[in-house]
């Protein structure tokens, strides 16, 4: 595919930096940047792949803009398959929006959100996982999620798709021709061969739908919230946590108002933790806006730690929150440990059975390892083991998944009830379709147009 139109985007973070890069797309790219772009030594051909010295020059003024690298790159051997040119620039952002301008008033046009991956994908360079794929690199918390990532750009996740459809073409193509030929030598479809063939391709798409929480784990991170009453030390835990003072900690109840979010590396699984107002009965209207939010990120959170002060006997308030986190996926933190105990962890064990137990002090940091193993393993025992398997995949591709794998159900409750043939292939047809939506096959404009939307300009 070949768009008429060049584009040009400012590819770096906004900002001051040691470099920018300013990236131009298409026919005219070679030809817009002659115009801005001077080198130091004479060329008399470009070549492409190479870095040249220069000056970014307005033709108008005569006045130099920046020293820069430049790179031309050819097509199709490009990001895109259009020609392609990278201006590096000093990382201030008047240069480079400078450059931008001038890219712009010689012909270019400002990229839309993702456009460059986009015409990699239209040109055929990659499929659609596989730009989905670009997105989840530039936001992996962690190594494992990156590699998982790479993976996935590099056409793993694709692969394992375009073979399951590939069985289905095979299902489909034996059906068919017993429709089309029914006088000519062909053996006969065999219903039971034909089941067999329709329940393998289905486990396999049921198998990656279960490695799909792995990798949604890994992408998103597991959302847990910290909870407990006012002067617990929720807010230490969350510095122990990230090992810096990023909450206010005092001995005032009711100091943390509003939501904190961060995230933490437990072992390749990013935990995005969330600090929380402390819960209590309170006439501040601030502090009651923070207490509400507090209870609705509690309905939301994946899992609870539940924070509560060794040095203090059970409170009613304490009791009350033990009532909302009893039926959540939770670890029962004992804080301030250091301090004389007064508390019956009996009782709680009675209240929440079942419920892991780790005594901390962070205000001496004392237990925040055990505790971040147990935060681990308590992922680890409900959600599994997180292997090599997982798969990072977005909401779209899980949905057409599971919509495939539901239509090859339904050719399978065909067969057993003896319908037609014919209404068998059109649920195996629907699967094929769903899953061609997941690399991009089958997919609407519509479809293709909001995947992008989502990407950052420039990219």
């Amino acid at each position: 595919m070949k768009d008429e139109e060049t584009i040009a985007a400012i590819s770096t973070p906004m900002g001051e930096g040691g470099i920018g890069i300013i990236r131009i797309s298409g026919d005219k790219s070679f030809e817009i940047t002659k115009k801005i772009f001077k080198p130091v030594s004479e060329v008399r051909e470009i070549r492409s792949r190479h870095l040249y010295l220069g000056h970014i020059i307005d033709p108008e003024k005569g006045n130099r803009i920046d020293e820069v690298l430049t790179a031309f790159y050819k097509s199709p051997h490009t990001y895109t398959r259009e020609d392609m040119v990278e201006i590096n620039c000093h990382g201030g952002m008047v240069a480079q929006k400078k450059i931008l301008e001038l890219a712009i008033k010689y012909g270019a046009r400002i990229a839309e959100p993702g456009e460059f991956t986009k015409r990699a994908f239209l040109n055929g360079r990659i499929d659609l996982s596989q730009a989905e794929a670009v997105i989840d690199i530039i936001r992996s918390k962690t190594e494992r999620a990156l590699m998982l990532a790479n993976r996935q750009l590099a056409g793993g996740f694709s692969e394992m798709i375009k073979s399951i459809r590939s069985e289905l073409v095979q299902i489909m193509a034996h059906i068919e021709a017993n429709i089309d030929f029914p006088e000519d030598d062909i053996p006969e479809a065999d219903p039971v061969q034909i089941k067999n063939e329709i329940q393998k391709s289905k486990n396999r798409i049921k198998m990656a739908i279960k490695n799909l929480e792995s990798g949604k784990m890994l992408r998103d991170g597991l959302s847990t919230i910290i909870l407990g009453r006012t002067n617990v030390g929720k807010s230490s835990l969350l510095n122990a946590l990230l090992n810096e003072e990023r909450a206010i900690v005092t001995d005032v109840p009711g100091t943390t108002r509003d939501i904190i979010e961060e995230y933490i590396n437990i072992n390749g699984i990013p935990v995005k933790i969330i600090d929380t107002a402390g819960i209590r009965e309170t006439g501040d209207k601030v502090e009651m806006i923070g207490v509400e939010r507090a209870k609705r990120y509690l309905n939301e959170a994946e899992m609870v730690l539940l924070v509560i002060d060794a040095s203090i006997e059970i409170t009613e308030e304490d009791r009350r929150i033990f009532d909302m986190a009893k039926d959540k996926f939770a670890v029962i933190v004992i804080n301030k440990t250091d301090l004389p105990s007064r508390i019956d962890e009996k009782e709680i064990e009675k209240i929440l059975p079942e419920k892991k137990i780790i005594r901390i002090s962070a205000l001496k940091n004392q237990g925040i390892e055990e505790l971040k193993n147990e935060i681990y393993n308590s992922i680890v025992e409900k959600m599994g083991p997180i292997d090599e398997n997982a798969i990072i995949a977005t909401q779209r591709q899980k949905k057409a998944m599971e919509d495939a794998a539901s239509y090859l159900e339904k050719a399978l409750k065909s067969l057993e009830e003896n319908m037609p043939i014919e209404v068998i292939e059109i649920d195996i047809r629907e699967s094929w379709e769903k899953l061609g939506e997941i690399i991009g096959d089958t997919a609407s404009e519509d479809i293709i147009n909001a995947i992008f939307e989502n990407f950052c300009i420039g990219k």
